[in-house]
């Protein structure tokens, strides 16, 4: 069956309705005040590196004189339009919640972000102290004239555009000042909690950079550039490191996507940046699109705002919490092996503890003396995490230690090229994956030595091995040691790791090899349910929703009568409720205090339930070009906790989000007294929102007390 263009969304303005979502946060008066803070702090760090990758990619396409339309029936130009028309909106509402709300409210309680003007003489001369001993010996100013020419402006990098006058001769001349990054961007000004921002104390201070001269004015600027890597996907590169290297190193000079003016900025200003920026653009792509000059308001560079939300006043923030030690888990005096042999392990994270779990499980199997081997994937992680110290002592302890890293891994590169040449020089076998595909699974193979044989050990999640994400993003894995699931990953660390092309597993649904097969499978079997009479039912939790041959599938599930409930959290390009179309599909998006990052898939299979989970969305990206795993969880007294899980989140009434026919999102508004919040129900029952007479059910499950969050 071949549906038409008008029953998808756009994917670039549905991820604009995402961050939308996410700016909705800062304006909703049930958060905390810095917890709205923070929210405005991602809407900004999640608009730029939209214009840096797929705004930028899409002028790109302009430039080519691409016309291919995208599956909703949009040409490039007619996305760019859209996307500046929502941007300008959601950029007003933004200025509107930082500056009449969100900083009164702040002010209102003790935290104060100044202008010069504001401070009193005793704060004066703090902050001018400052500026003479940690500000003037970093700043560089550049003059512009004709043995100077305009210099290179680096993405994402805050500027002052300053305007001079010679006393002598009257004429006008332009300089710029960077705002150095190696300084606090919030100023202290000596009284707690008040700040002012740094490009703010530098242009109170211009004459001291340029003694002589007369100030006539200055205004901050920022500049955002391309930022993708261009991989060709025909050839295999040599030096796959040494070519990413090459790339993160160049796209520092790719061209300006956006510029991003304070209110206020001269238009002769205007003019003269805008020009100067139009000669950096590359010369092979003489076609592109004007630059978009953007007037943020009085303040750029919002992301920055991360560092006031974090301030340590515990009435303005959502009260901490510490993850718990997994039940199955708590008993220290056993091995984590004998544990997981006894039976598959599933933890929730953050609410179940990473480094109780995962780490340890790596660590573990680290210090092991009957461990021979450890095969694991990175894709992002962080610094000297306990997960790097293990592998690193694993390997100088003999064992054979086999790591992936992703290098393509977006704005990660440079850290994960420091990671691998770390891992290298302690002896770990470093791997970079296949040519023109990401390596996105998360899994980790411990081969070991026991009295019966060789058994394998593994952990499959959905999200990164990294501390500190996990701590912050909702995620899913199971430790086990089922030997089909084992054989499944030694099948696919050889294909990462050697010229093995396996494309059929025992257990796993690998992309790119069949995984797209295996869950167009699992939808029609849901349909064929449904039409010979059996029932069908899909609940699908992801990232994204993108593919259209799946979309389409489930259009087809849905006439067929089955019932779907699909929670994306950002991107969803299927439309719900429409009428002979999609009438038995409901879509909801949670924005909350985690980010939803867990992918989870359930199908009913005429009473004969399953469920997976894994590293993949449902988009053509994680299908075809890149490496992920999805598992089974075979384990059935392990489905309650799942089941009430997605339970939970369907039945969110304060965080949740319904998508309607027409693309737009209505947020679910509680009655009085019936309010449901899936965070808030984990945090009260256990790690998966089971309440007391559920975990009865489910060996090893945690007690409602035990289970809980503490706050």
């Amino acid at each position: 069956m071949v549906f038409d263009s008008s029953l998808f969304i756009n994917r670039e303005l549905s991820w604009l309705e995402f961050n939308a979502r996410v700016l909705h946060e800062a304006f909703d008066k049930r958060n905390k005040l810095l917890e709205r803070l923070k929210f405005i702090s991602i809407f900004s760090t999640n608009l730029d590196e939209f214009y840096m990758v797929r705004v930028a990619g899409i002028r790109r396409q302009i430039a080519a004189a691409m016309q291919a339309q995208s599956p909703d029936g949009m040409t490039p130009q007619q996305q760019v339009d859209e996307i500046h028309t929502r941007v300008a909106d959601l950029i007003r509402l933004e200025r509107e919640c930082l500056h009449e709300d969100l900083f009164p409210a702040l002010a209102r309680h003790g935290v104060r972000l100044l202008t010069m003007d504001e401070l009193s003489p005793e704060e004066w001369q703090t902050v001018d102290a400052f500026f003479e001993s940690q500000i003037f010996p970093v700043l560089t100013p550049l003059a512009v004239d004709p043995s100077h020419p305009f210099p290179y402006i680096s993405n994402l990098s805050l500027s002052l555009a300053v305007r001079l006058r010679n006393p002598e001769t009257g004429i006008e001349e332009f300089a710029r000042v960077k705002v150095p990054k190696s300084i606090p961007r919030w100023v202290p000004t000596g009284v707690p909690n008040t700040f002012i921002p740094l490009e703010k104390v530098i242009a109170a201070n211009l004459s001291a950079l340029f003694p002589g001269m007369e100030i006539a004015g200055s205004n901050v600027f920022r500049v955002t550039r391309y930022s993708d890597l261009e991989l060709s996907h025909a050839e295999e590169p040599e030096d796959l490191m040494a070519l990413i290297e090459e790339q993160v190193f160049q796209r520092r000079f790719a061209e300006v996507v956006r510029v991003e003016i304070e209110t206020g900025t001269p238009p002769e200003l205007q003019v003269l940046l805008l020009d100067e920026l139009r000669e950096d653009q590359a010369a092979d792509l003489p076609s592109l699109p004007d630059i978009e000059l953007v007037e943020t308001g009085p303040l750029l560079e919002l992301g920055d705002l991360m560092a006031l939300a974090t301030l340590d006043i515990p009435e303005l923030r959502d009260a901490p919490f510490l993850p718990v030690v997994p039940r199955e888990l708590r008993d220290t005096s056993r091995s984590i092996f004998d544990v997981i042999k006894e039976r598959d392990i599933l933890v929730h994270h953050p609410f179940d503890s990473f480094s109780a779990s995962v780490e340890q499980f790596i660590t573990a199997a680290a210090l092991d003396e009957n461990v021979l081997a450890i095969k694991m994937t990175l894709y992002r992680t962080s610094g000297d995490t306990a997960i790097v110290r293990a592998l690193t002592e694993a390997a100088e302890r003999g064992k054979q230690v086999v790591v992936l890293i992703e290098l393509q891994a977006r704005f990660d590169e440079a850290n994960n090229i420091t990671f691998a040449r770390t891992l290298e020089s302690f002896g770990v076998h470093v791997a970079y994956g296949l040519a023109g595909l990401k390596t996105h699974t998360k899994t980790t193979l411990v081969v070991r030595k026991e009295g019966d044989g060789i058994r394998r050990y593994a952990h499959i999640g959905s999200g990164n091995y990294n501390s500190k994400t996990a701590r912050l993003y909702t995620d899913i894995g199971l430790l086990t040691c089922s030997p089909s699931m084992g054989a499944d990953l030694s099948d696919l660390f050889n294909a990462l790791t050697g010229f093995s092309r396996q494309r059929l597993y025992r257990k796993l649904l690998v992309a790119p090899g069949d995984m797209r097969q295996r869950f167009r499978e699992l939808i029609d079997r849901e349909t064929e349910h449904a039409r010979e009479g059996k029932g069908g039912r899909i609940i699908a939790k992801m990232n994204a929703l993108v593919d259209g041959d799946t979309i389409e599938a489930l259009y087809q599930a849905s006439q067929a009568g089955v019932d779907i409930d699909l929670i994306v959290r950002g991107i969803c390009c299927l439309r719900p409720g429409v009428t002979g179309v999609s009438d038995r599909i409901r879509v909801i998006s949670i924005i909350g205090r985690f980010l939803e990052h867990s992918r989870i898939f359930y199908f009913g299979n005429a009473g004969h339930e399953e469920f997976y989970f894994g590293s993949a969305d449902w988009m053509p990206r994680n299908f075809d070009r890149r490496v992920e795993a999805v598992a089974p969880v075979d384990d059935k007294s392990l489905h309650p906790r799942l089941r009430s899980l997605l339970e939970t989140q369907l039945s969110d009434n304060r965080q949740a989000w319904e998508l309607k026919p027409d693309g737009s999102y209505i947020q679910r508004t509680p009655r009085p007294g019936e309010e449901t919040r899936a965070t808030h129900e984990i945090l009260l029952h256990d790690s998966w929102g089971m309440k007391v007479e559920d975990t009865a059910a489910v060996p090893n499950a945690a007690p409602a007390g035990e289970g809980a969050t503490k706050t």
